[in-house]
């Protein structure tokens, strides 16, 4: 009893001390979006305070017949969240009314004061349907969408009743102009589910586009019926080759719950009883025209078929050698951007080039692919001068003018000072380029007057003649002598190192994993890269001056290290270099290619061992 007291005292100060979560105060208009001519339905006006005074309705549109209201109804709850407690109170003013002429209506909002503020509502919009050309006996009910009359044979629904349409928003385009296929549902029965079913589509690139799993309904107007209708399921197509391509018909498994009546009226009066029927729904075939596209495109079109913008923008115009430059071009519009390729940028050819990234920005809408696509190039000049990269060109088919349109982008001047120090850096696995400078000597020739010597004082045959004779094999004896042992301890040396390349690698690992903590992003990519060059290098006995991509390859499968892991570490060597320069960056990246590194390393030694 008194853990009972405790507890109600409890839910009292809880209730007593919670705080209103509303606040700001709301005002809203709900409303169908559409009804049909003569039906009654509501229209109801909430807000989320209990001050309200003075509602004012709004004036309706003509021909619009106010049946009841304002009816008051109110409601709220508390809710108790990590400790926070909040409460949430609405009241809801409901008017019943009725239309009889067909149309599109728009409901004013209603006007409410609260304090000695007044807040106005939004105003709906309407659609007034025809009336239903069923039987006068039919019920309202069962023309929007449920059977209220039981009958002594279930399993009898009529195509007019429930059934599918493959509805398509053009049936003439362009190769590669999207066009939105949608599947529509149309109901006078209690539809229960709906099996999905892909249609079979060859000829055409298909993205689903993505819909709620509860399903709304609306009301539709179609052959004189008003149905309830259910947008299923919808697919963007676009054609790839031109002609006459079919959408084949497709087949949809339908469950419906059906009243039924036993015979008995007493037995059908007090017991409601229904059964699941099944019911397959097919759609018709629809053709879809594809016009080829026109000649006059040049040897650069990709395939863009749309509505596209070209922009673009370069990190630096000024720069040291050594040090890296980003251009980011940037493809914006609607239309087929996933097919899009990867424009050309032609930088110098001194220039380190790496693969462009590319980070794709769109969201399916019903023409096609909606956003940006962007496209980031990094390259490190090697040396001191002045550079042009030239513009780069985008062409693209444009559905409005049924013409093609080249976009430019800007040209850029670049000017490269010479780069801090005379050490070679190693980036990428790739050797810097250095200068070859060739010195000319002038060869210049002078006469003397001859003079006559003795015979004794001839050189050949001499005391020195002989020294000299045998000194050069001496030197020779001595040289491979001291290189067979540089060439020994040069051995003990290098099976030393390739001993401890895995350990060394490990230690600079240690040392990475430090600078990502503290997001110290470039000394961490830098060490990143030292710990997997200089890995390769201890490992395979390459000097790193002589590291390249083609050098480290060849070594790597000629130790039977696996195509995959050769790729990986390629791939890991540029994602480091790029990182080092590209703008903005994260931990879980970092994360994510230091836990590469690490594998990578792993895999290789193993590999290398075997």
């Amino acid at each position: 009893m008194r853990r009972k007291r405790l507890f109600i005292l409890m839910i009292a100060l809880l209730t007593c001390f919670s705080v209103w979560s509303a606040d700001e105060i709301s005002f809203s208009t709900n409303a169908p979006k559409s009804v049909a001519a003569g039906q009654n339905f509501r229209v109801s006006f909430t807000i989320n305070n209990r001050g309200g005074k003075d509602l004012r309705a709004p004036q309706f549109p003509d021909g619009f017949s106010v049946l009841s209201g304002p009816n008051m109804s109110s409601s709220s709850s508390t809710q108790i969240i990590n400790g926070q407690v909040s409460s949430s109170t609405s009241v809801t003013y409901t008017y019943i009314v009725s239309v009889g002429k067909e149309g599109d209506y728009t409901i004013p909002g209603a006007t409410i004061t609260v304090g000695k503020n007044q807040y106005t509502s939004n105003s709906v919009k309407l659609t007034v349907l025809p009336a239903d050309q069923a039987s006068s006996t039919q019920s309202q009910g069962q023309t929007q969408g449920r059977v209220s009359q039981s009958t002594s044979q279930p399993g009898n629904i009529s195509n007019s009743d429930l059934f599918m349409r493959a509805i398509v928003s053009k049936t003439n385009v362009y190769e590669q102009e999207a066009l939105l296929l949608t599947f529509k549902v149309y109901s006078l029965v209690n539809l229960r589910s709906l099996g999905n079913s892909m249609p079979d589509l060859k000829n055409f690139h298909v993205q689903e586009v993505e819909l709620p799993r509860q399903k709304e309904a609306q009301m539709e107007h179609y052959n004189g019926r008003n149905y309830q209708t259910y947008v299923w399921s919808q697919y963007v197509l676009f054609p790839q080759q031109a002609g006459d391509l079919e959408i084949p018909a497709t087949s949809f498994e339908a469950i419906v719950s059906q009243a039924y009546s036993t015979g008995d009226i007493f037995d059908d009066f007090f017991n409601n009883r229904y059964i699941d029927t099944k019911k397959v729904l097919t759609t018709d075939k629809v053709t879809i025209h594809v016009d080829a596209l026109p000649q006059g495109k040049s040897a650069d079109f990709s395939g863009a078929v749309g509505d596209f913008s070209l922009s673009s923008e370069i990190s630096t115009q000024s720069l040291k050698a050594n040090d890296a430059v980003t251009v980011r071009i940037v493809v914006s519009g609607t239309g087929n951007m996933k097919l899009i390729k990867t424009p050309e940028v032609k930088f110098p050819q001194d220039f380190d080039i790496y693969d462009p990234q590319v980070e794709n920005k769109y969201s399916l809408k019903s023409g096609g692919l909606s956003g940006n696509k962007v496209f980031e190039y990094l390259a490190i000049p090697r040396h001191a001068g002045d550079y042009a990269i030239p513009e780069v060109e985008f062409q693209y088919f444009d559905l409005k003018s049924g013409s093609y349109k080249t976009l430019k982008t800007e040209s850029y001047q670049l000017h490269v000072d010479k780069g801090d120090g005379n050490e070679t850096s190693i980036t990428s696995g790739y050797v810097s380029k250095e200068d070859l400078k060739f010195v000319g000597q002038d060869v210049r020739f002078r006469t003397t007057s001859q003079k006559m010597m003795s015979v004794d004082n001839l050189f050949f045959g001499s005391f020195v003649y002989w020294i000299l004779a045998v000194l050069p094999f001496l030197i020779i004896a001595v040289v491979l002598l001291v290189s067979k042992m540089n060439s020994r301890d040069k051995a003990d040396a290098t099976r030393m190192k390739r001993k401890k390349a895995s350990g060394a690698a490990t230690k600079r690992l240690k040392t990475a994993r430090k600078l990502m903590q503290e997001n110290r992003k470039d000394e961490f990519y830098d060490e990143l890269l030292k710990a997997l060059l200089g890995y390769v290098s201890d490992k395979l006995s390459i000097p790193k001056g002589q590291l390249s991509k083609d050098n480290i390859e060849s070594q790597l499968r000629s130790h039977n290290v696996s195509d995959e892991q050769i790729s990986q570490l390629m791939r890991l060597i540029s994602d480091c270099e790029f990182a080092r320069y590209a703008p903005g960056d994260d931990s879980g990246r970092m994360d994510r290619v230091y836990e590469e590194a690490a594998g990578i390393i792993g895999q290789m030694d193993n590999s290398i061992r075997k």
